[in-house]
């Protein structure tokens, strides 16, 4: 493997990024606000909360106060594509922040033993503490709840796969937006009998800032289209640079460190084969040239870091990432 020094190669690197006219507001669809009131208006029949992230951008907040009146488990899926290395710092972190009741999964592994761990936790919970109106219930009623494209759904088949030995109950996919039913109840455990009410994936209304929309755009919790591809390309390489993350540079073979994402994206384009025709107007006439296809090569770049190709990342901010180190 090549070694770079990264000390002169960050030298180049932008220190910040020009998010140009993005707006984070279009980016939260309607239906999404229909979901939330659903949800709320369920929290009767709800004995705890699973909210589930992306253990790449583990910072990021909900922000849905109103759910907060159950107890609450916050779990980090996708371990298996995220730098662990900071885990403990992570906790104690959260736990600063008032979060408690974390776990780290991966539910796609088939056996994950943080999973094994979600139900002796949510009993010990509800268990001890106020179940109001439920009391007489011995049965018991999660909400698992998130933005698009955590995991939810292979969170819900891995906890039923553990405890009733059967298959997939609640549909799931690579692309925000798989599940669309809301409040869809599946039984996944027998002794005791919980049920869980999958959601479907919701954004808050508001999200914090630009970079904080960008981050979960990187990840896949919002769709493409909405943000563009160029952008969340441009963001992943500003992010790999700052992380020192250089595994971008053997994969598609060029020569170093690069900061231009229009260059990356032509070498990469070039690397692969990936090209369009496109007609070009000469004094001689029109002719059919082959240029390098920028946006295959973009979503190309997007597809590898969502599978994990260009090495373990957490996404943090600068600051953040500084308060981790002075923890450790």
């Amino acid at each position: 493997m090549r070694i770079y020094n990264s000390l002169l190669s960050a030298a180049k690197f932008r220190k910040v990024l020009d998010f140009g006219e993005r707006e984070v507001a279009h980016w939260f669809p309607g239906h999404m606000a229909k979901g939330l009131k659903q949800m709320r208006a369920s929290l009767r029949k709800v004995d705890c909360i699973i909210e589930i992230h992306d253990a790449r951008i583990s910072f990021f907040c909900f922000a849905e106060k109103s759910l907060d009146v159950r107890p609450h488990i916050l779990v980090l899926n996708k371990m298996d594509l995220a730098d662990t290395s900071k885990k403990q710092s992570i906790l104690k972190q959260l736990e600063r922040e008032g979060v408690r009741n974390v776990l780290f999964t991966d539910c796609l592994r088939q056996r994950d033993e943080n999973v094994k761990k979600i139900v002796p936790l949510v009993t010990e919970l509800i268990e001890s503490g106020s179940r109001f109106h439920r009391e007489e219930d011995r049965s018991y009623c999660l909400m698992v709840i998130g933005v698009p494209n955590v995991g939810k759904s292979s969170l819900i088949n891995a906890i039923r796969r553990t405890y009733l030995k059967k298959g997939n109950a609640s549909k799931v996919g690579g692309e925000p937006g798989i599940t669309k039913a809301v409040l869809t109840k599946i039984q996944v455990c027998e002794r005791p009998i919980i049920h869980l009410l999958d959601t479907p994936g919701v954004l808050p209304p508001r999200i914090e800032n630009i970079e904080t929309g960008m981050k979960l755009a990187l990840c896949g919790t919002i769709l493409d289209h909405l943000v563009g591809e160029d952008g969340i390309a441009d963001y992943l390489l500003f992010s790999l640079n700052r992380l020192e993350r250089f595994s971008y540079i053997e994969k598609y073979n060029l020569e170093e460190p690069c900061d231009d994402i229009q260059h990356v994206l032509k070498s990469i384009a070039v690397n692969l084969g990936k090209t369009k025709r496109v007609k070009a107007i000469t004094g001689v006439g029109n002719i059919t040239v082959q240029l390098p296809d920028y946006s295959a090569a973009a979503y190309n770049f997007i597809r590898a870091f969502r599978k994990g190709e260009l090495g373990k990342v957490m996404l943090f901010k600068k600051d953040l990432l500084q308060d981790l180190k002075n923890i450790d």
